[in-house]
């Protein structure tokens, strides 16, 4: 296979994965109007297509034609650079996560992974630390007290809660023995998931996973009862569309990583049994997005059942409960590797 086709594939992969992870933050915001109107009796968005399902197109065209406003005292520069640095890092995530198995062909096999570095967790890592940096920007250049209690808020939040999801993840790392994510879902295959035996680490990375994506009842950084927007007070236009995009993006990756970490990722019970290897491929892609699917729901049904946490009760549960639940877990995932070796 020659290089031309190597950067071909990759580029189609590329384009695909930024496409899907558009159309589904696009439609996530249905999802989660209409989830919402459910748990409060209500209908939710019916008036935009049948059973509403052009309203996330009415709203995104109803935001790029918005008029653009940028406060006069703001940085301007930083400003702009806010929602962009936000929405690019949301988008790298997805670039290490195995998507379905490899399609084998005869004399050549496709990936359905953009790349697949040896420290891929640590990769995940490094960029979700980045993506804070988005929103510290922009509500630091917006020259608004709201904006940059909101960005200090933030900023302590993912310091906080990447300490307890990196000790979760070590776990998983033992019990793999490699930071590659392919290796970790290979060494789930079949029904051998992750979760059935790091159950508290479970809890603690999706618990983490809300926190880091601002999602309730950890959404102290754009409490409206509080800061009114949040980082995205004075942003208006596409670039309040960026970072509204870049938080449903987080939570379609997130949603993927604990997919992928915790529930096998592509594997299910019998995905050996399909001998196409394009079926084989496509049954595993379409069992991980299932997966995918309903974590998101997850991200929404606790949304709009959990009221928001105050602040100090989002410290305290971060520093004196997470870290230390998750230091044990390390722990006894570590002595029970050791003594079953």
């Amino acid at each position: 296979m020659t290089d031309w086709t190597i950067i071909l594939e990759k580029t189609i992969l590329v384009v695909s994965v930024f496409g899907i992870s558009l159309v589904v933050a696009m439609y996530s915001t249905y999802g989660e109007r209409k989830i919402a109107a459910f748990f409060q009796d209500r209908v939710g968005p019916n008036r935009a297509g049948p059973f509403g399902l052009l309203q996330p197109l009415a709203d995104g065209g109803k935001m790029f034609f918005k008029e653009e406003f940028i406060p006069e005292k703001s940085t301007k520069w930083l400003f702009i650079m806010g929602p962009g640095i936000a929405m690019l890092v949301a988008c790298m995530t997805s670039a290490v996560i195995p998507w379905g198995p490899d399609i084998v062909l005869p004399g050549r096999t496709i990936s359905l992974q953009v790349a697949n570095p040896d420290i891929g967790i640590l990769y995940i890592l490094g960029v979700l630390s980045l993506g804070v940096f988005g929103l510290m920007i922009g509500g630091w250049a917006s020259n608004n007290k709201y904006s940059l209690f909101s960005a200090i808020r933030a900023s302590s939040q993912v310091i906080s809660y990447e300490l307890a999801m990196g000790l979760s993840i070590i776990s998983i790392i033992l019990m793999s023995g490699s930071l590659s994510l392919s290796d970790i879902v290979a060494s789930q295959e079949g029904i051998r998931w992750n979760v059935f035996y790091q159950p508290l680490g479970f809890v603690i990375f999706l618990t983490t996973a809300l926190a880091e994506c601002n999602r309730a009842p950890f959404d102290m950084a754009e409490c409206e009862s509080e800061l009114i927007g949040g980082y995205h007070t004075e942003y208006s236009s596409m670039k309040l569309g960026f970072y509204l995009f870049a938080e449903y993006i987080n939570m379609f990756v997130s949603s993927a990583v604990i997919a992928t970490l915790f529930f096998g990722g592509y594997n299910f019970p019998g995905l050996y049994l399909i001998q196409d290897p394009v079926w084989h491929s496509v049954a595993g892609t379409l069992v991980f997005f299932a997966k995918i699917f309903f974590f998101i729901f997850v991200f929404m049904w606790i949304r709009w059942t959990l009221p928001r946490f105050r602040y100090d009760q989002l410290m305290h549960l971060g520093w004196k409960m997470l870290i230390p639940l998750s230091v044990i877990n390390m722990l006894l995932t570590g002595l029970f590797t050791l003594w079953s070796n």
